[in-house]
Parts: structure tokens; sequence; C-alpha cells
């Protein structure tokens, strides 16, 4: 079993920063792309940013050259740094890790609980 823990969310101003972290736990399964969505009141799960295993990235147009997402393979944790944050940022940010777990030649996706990101004057 995987599980995700992620931490890092909270109340900003305009303009501020914040840094989202996700950790992948379990035993003897390969991470293959991690990567972040968020979803907002009212609205759909949307991809915010993903990192894949060849260090490839792909961002949304609507946080590139604010957000940066990089991994950490040996500890399989993701990161999103996030920059000159604005209003229409808030949402509910959830972590996702595409898995292959032991012994099993499929991939499987598993999600994070979410961490709330609200950005208020």
């Amino acid at each position: 079993q995987v599980q995700l823990v992620e931490s890092g969310g909270g109340l900003v101003q305009p303009g501020g920063s914040l840094r989202l972290s996700c950790a992948a736990s379990g035993s003897g399964f390969r991470v293959n792309a991690m990567g972040w969505y968020r979803q907002a009141p009212g609205k759909q799960r949307e991809l915010v940013a993903v990192a894949t295993s060849g260090d490839g990235t792909k961002y949304s147009d609507s946080v590139k050259g604010r957000f940066t997402i990089d991994r950490d393979n040996a500890k399989n944790t993701v990161y999103l740094q996030m920059n000159s944050l604005k209003p229409e940022d808030t949402a509910v940010y959830y972590c996702n890790a595409v898995v292959v777990p032991p012994g099993r030649a499929v991939s499987f996706a598993y999600w994070g609980q979410g961490t709330q990101v609200t950005v208020s004057s």
C-alpha cells in the first residue's frame, strides 16, 4: 500500500510564496510521475504541474513562470514552490503519484488527502 502525505499549505497574502511537499511511503514500489493538482470551490480538479521519472516537467499555463516542481527521487518526495501567488490560486492542492506496486507490471494512481492554500489579503 502506498500513502502520500502532503504538507505546506496555509494562508498567504497576494504576491507571497508557499512550498508544498508530498512524500510517498510504502515498500518495494517504483514511482513514475509525481505531480500536483488543485480544486477550487465549484470547479473541477485541474493539473498544476507534473514531474516525470525522467526529469521532465509540465505546467499549466496559469502557473508557468510562478510555480516550480521538483523531485527528490531518493526520498520519493515531490515539492511545489509557489511564488507570486494570486487569489485565483486559492484551492485545495492534491498530490498525485503514478506508482508501480511490487511484483506488478501495471501502474496505479494514488492521491494525497489534499492541503488548503488560501491567497487573500
